[in-house]
């Protein structure tokens, strides 16, 4: 009798750790859920077309490079796939800024500039620390990843968050096959 009570208790008392499956958004992820459910727009990105070179820990993208920890399967997979690149953030950085509605008179002074698009310029930032946001995604065929991301011009840390779809996957599709057959079809950037 003693046994079963100890073995039921234990049970019991264990129920809690294996109910931990699913994973459960932070504090912090609040304005990206908040994001994703009201101001969210599908786009078809494309991706890098140019000349791409892949050495040791960085890609290079025709003359703009971007370096990543090699432990970081999924970070090294999206670069080297071409879904994610410098110029593809630079024209990101720009259309945000043209179509916000924020200050005026900034963007008046901007385009005053002789090269004012300069200062959107993406160049020798560093991706880390990649991961899946499955709180996020409801579709096997779309998955969402939040990446960090270091620019030396910036003193504060950028999260990108990143949508990928791939009009073919599976419920069970490896994920190395799902970003390979991929498209980027969202971006939202925050900084920390």
């Amino acid at each position: 009798m003693k046994l079963l009570y100890t073995a039921g208790l234990s049970l019991v008392l264990s129920m809690p750790v294996f109910a931990q499956k699913t994973e459960k958004p932070g504090p912090k992820d609040k304005a990206v859920i908040e994001h994703f459910k009201n101001d969210y727009k599908k786009k078809n990105y494309k991706k890098f077309a140019g000349n791409m070179v892949v050495k040791d820990n960085q890609v290079l993208f025709d003359s703009k490079v971007v370096f990543y920890d090699k432990s970081d399967k999924i970070t090294k997979a999206i670069l080297q796939e071409g879904l994610i690149y410098p110029q593809l953030l630079t024209d990101f950085q720009i259309d945000k800024f043209e179509n916000e509605d924020s200050d005026r008179t900034q963007k008046r002074f901007a385009k005053l500039q002789k090269n004012w698009k300069d200062a959107f310029d993406v160049n020798i930032i560093r991706f880390y620390n990649a991961s899946e946001l499955a709180f996020l995604s409801t579709d096997e065929k779309v998955k969402r990843f939040r990446i960090f991301c270091k620019d030396p011009k910036f003193p504060n840390i950028m999260i990108y968050y990143v949508e990928l779809t791939d009009k073919n996957a599976v419920k069970n599709t490896p994920l190395d096959e799902f970003i390979k057959n991929s498209k980027v079809t969202h971006i939202y950037q925050r900084t920390e």
